[in-house]
Formats: structure tokens, C-alpha cells, sequence
């Protein structure tokens, strides 16, 4: 019987899903397992596999074509013709029932309609190539075939530099062949083709380049935080002395030891437990309360800014956080993260620290009540019990709230426990 293939839900805030390519075309033969088609959401790029064998008869959705979450994508013809449920309840309900379960924790791999993202077919080759959601992103733009590629990251993975060099390099062999466009006079615009274009006007080359579907939706995200959320800002200086002693001490039985960052986080998640409003948000004009403590940590991406989740942060020792936010940030990084690793945050820490800026403002990731900026490590001038100036290393904490579920006592109690706990950091052991 014919199955129906819809847009799953993957995330809390994803609406829809924009194909970035399909690896079979109507007509062919599938197996299970094999992939089918890559789909980016407001979260991450994600690659779906094939749960049943059968053949492709009609996909529904071009690439670039942005699908509202149910709606159909393509129908395969299931060969075994033994499923009894209505077309449309197959492989995308069931992708949408395994991302949730593992938004929430479970450790659901995000469904079985979703793979890993880390491989996609060569168009020319027809071979698997080993390839970073982002770089066949990018690779479809530029029109680079995946399949020529030699890897330089792990495992011989195709990452976004791989693309981008080769992609540079068929664009020039192009511009040297082909006439300069005409000026354009000043103030003038250009179109936002994908891929990019480069236009020459008084102020020189001018690229235009459109954004991606998850930068848009950060954008359209951070812009709706700004308009509708009243927020005020708390700040407090940390004395780190005594979080720098026990990492020091740590080092020599944790390798690598836990960054500061993960001190912080695990600071972060004891203050919330004992501070549930700072663990809630405020939606659809009331108060919501969660029971789950998942702490969202901010990662910079290639052009973009993504939050994993470590979830139940609270109830993971400091070694456990700081191995998980290696890895979430490794996934972030190599184009492997999934939306399940993308959702289901309750508080988020945005460290800028290694910047080496003193302090800053984060916005608010809606519909979370608060965000906590982080500054560098520094040694700073300090006033003893004795009164004598001394040096420390000190930090800056920025916490930024949403008036409407949290008042100034509100957020001035959580960060004061978050400081009393880094600068008594022996209680993040226990």
C-alpha cells in the first residue's frame, strides 16, 4: 500500500521544514535504512532514512521548498504491503514521536524516521560520502559535488571548508571567464539569489548572501524577544580563588578537568532547583513551573549561534556535565547536533569569556524567564576581610530577566546563590 511520508515535529518551536535534498528520486528503489531526504529546521539540518522498503513514487516537496510540520512530503509504495495504519500515520509520525521522547530526555536518539546526519550520496559517484549537514548545505548552493571532495575532518568527513575551497575555486574559474558586471550606482541593491552574488558598486564589491533557515529563525527569534519581552539586568563579581584552586586540584585525576564554564553550569542548575520561578517561563499570560532542570549552553556554530541542552543538570555530578557539554559542543561544531539536543532548554549560559570580554548583555531565549551572560577569568583588584587590595580572579555575571514572571528580589536571590555557590565550590562536588 502507499505510505505516505510527512514534516515531522522535531522541536518545541519548529512550524515547518525547508528540503535541502533528496538522495533518491521518484521511481527508485528503497530500502530501509537508506536515507532519503534532508530536511533543515529552525534547530539543525537532519537526514531521514527510510523505515520501510518499497519504491518512491511521488515526492511532493522540491528542494528548497519550506513544508509545514504534517504535511506531505512524498509517498512511497511499502513492498511488503502489510501496514495497516492510514497513509500519513507512517514514517513521519513516527520520527516526531522519537524526537520528542528524546527532547525530553530520555536518550531517544530523536526518532527512527532520523538518522545522524553524517553521510549523503555523491550526485556524480552515486558512493556515500561522509559529509557535515552544513557542508552538503553549502555544497548544494555552490553546486560542488560532495563525491569530489577529499574530507579534512574526522574520519575523512567532508566539513564546510572542504566545500568553501573548492566552491572558491570553480566561482573564480568562472568570474576570469566571464565580462565584469556593470557598475551600479550608489545606494543601489541587489537581489539575494542563493547561492551568492557579488555585485560591483562605488563602495566596492558587495555580496549578498541570504540566510540560512536557522539563521532567520534566530533572527526572527532574538527580534521577538527584544519587542516583547520587559527584561532588567542583575550583575554581580564573582570571587573565583577558590574554583581556581579546586581545578587545579582536579586536574590531576580528571583528564581533561572540568572548564569554568562547567563549574558554572553546575552552580546554575543547584540554584535553580532551589529557585523554580527562574526555571519556568512565562507563556500565553501565565506562569509555567517545570520539574526538570535543563540547561541550555550556547555554542557558536559556523554563522550561526546554537543552544544544546544538558538536561537534568542538576542531577549530574560536575565530571558528568563537563563531559556532556564537550560533546554537545563537539556535535554543534561538526554539523552533527540533532533538534533533540536542540530543545527542551529551561535556563540558558551564554559564556563569552574566552573573548576576553569583562561583560555583556544576553537576550532572552523565549519563553524562558531568564539567561545568564558570562564574563572572562580575570585577575581583578579586590578588598580583603583585612581591608588590603589585593588580586583575584573574579568574573562578571550578567542575568537577564523577563519582568513579567520575575522581580528584582526574584533574580537577585538566584544569582547571589549562584556566587556563594563558585565561591564555595566544594558544594558542587556533593
Amino acid at each position: 500500500m502507499a505510505v505516505e511520508i510527512v514534516m515531522p515535529h522535531l522541536s518545541d518551536s519548529m512550524e515547518e521544514g525547508t528540503i535541502v535534498q533528496w538522495f533518491v528520486a521518484e521511481g527508485d528503489a528503497v530500502s530501509e535504512g537508506q536515507p532519503l531526504v534532508e530536511v533543515e529546521t529552525d534547530k539543525a539540518s537532519v537526514t531521514y532514512e527510510s523505515e520501510l522498503e518499497g519504491t518512491l513514487l511521488t515526492i511532493n516537496a522540491a528542494v528548497g521548498d519550506s513544508v509545514a510540520v504534517g504535511a506531505v512530503i512524498a509517498i512511497v509504495r511499502d513492498a511488503a504491503g502489510n501496514r495497516s495504519e492510514p497513509a500519513g500515520a507512517a514514517i513521519g509520525a513516527a520520527a516526531a514521536t522519537g524526537a520528542t521522547s528524546a527532547a525530553a530526555g530520555t536518550g531517544a536518539a530523536g526518532g527512527t524516521g532520523m538518522a545522524g546526519a553524517t553521510s549523503t550520496t555523491g550526485a556524480a559517484s552515486g558512493r556515500r560520502v561522509k559529509a557535515s549537514p552544513l557542508a552538503r548545505r553549502i555544497a548544494g548552493e555552490l553546486g560542488v559535488d560532495l563525491a569530489t571532495l577529499a574530507g579534512s575532518g574526522p574520519h575523512g568527513r567532508v566539513i564546510r571548508a572542504d566545500v568553501e575551497r573548492s566552491g572558491v575555486a570553480t566561482a573564480l574559474a568562472a568570474r576570469a571567464s566571464t565580462p565584469a558586471p556593470p557598475e551600479v550606482p550608489t545606494g543601489a541593491t541587489t537581489s539575494t539569489p542563493v547561492p551568492p552574488t557579488t555585485t560591483t558598486t562605488t563602495k566596492g564589491d558587495t555580496t549578498r548572501t541570504r540566510p540560512t533557515r536557522l539563521q532567520e529563525t534566530v533572527a526572527r527569534r532574538m527580534a521577538e524577544a527584544r519587542a516583547t519581552v520587559p527584561d532588567f539586568e542583575l550583575r554581580c563579581e564573582v570571587d573565583m580563588s577558590l574554583a581556581v584552586a579546586l581545578r587545579t586540584q582536579l586536574q590531576e585525576i580528571t583528564d581533561p578537568p572540568p572548564s569554568y564554564n562547567d563549574f558554572i553550569v553546575r552552580a546554575v542548575a543547584l540554584a535553580l532547583r532551589e529557585f523554580p520561578r527562574v526555571n519556568g517561563a512565562y507563556r500565553d499570560s501565565a506562569f509555567e513551573e517545570y520539574s526538570r532542570v535543563n540547561v541550555g549552553i550556547a555554542v557558536a556554530a559556523d554563522d550561526a549561534l546554537l543552544v544544546p541542552t544538558i538536561f537534568d543538570a542538576d542531577q549530574r555530578s560536575l565530571t558528568q556535565i563537563a563531559a556532556t557539554s564537550r560533546k554537545l559542543a563537539a556535535k554543534v561544531r561538526d554539523g552533527s547536533v540533532s533538534p533533540a539536543d536542540l530543545s527542551g532548554s529551561t535556563f540558558s549560559v551564554s559564556n563569552l569569556g574566552m573573548y576576553g570580554l569583562d561583560s555583556f548583555t544576553a537576550v532572552i531565549n523565549p519563553p524562558q524567564a531568564a539567561i545568564l551572560a558570562v564574563g572572562s577569568l580575570k585577575l581583578r583588584a579586590v578588598v580583603d576581610d583585612e581591608g588590603s587590595v589585593v588580586a583575584h580572579p573574579t568574573i562578571h555575571l550578567t542575568l537577564a530577566c523577563d519582568h513579567r514572571i520575575l522581580y528584582g528580589a526574584d533574580g537577585a536571590r538566584f544569582l547571589a546563590r549562584v556566587r556563594d555557590l563558585l565561591q564555595k565550590p566544594v558544594s558542587l562536588l556533593v
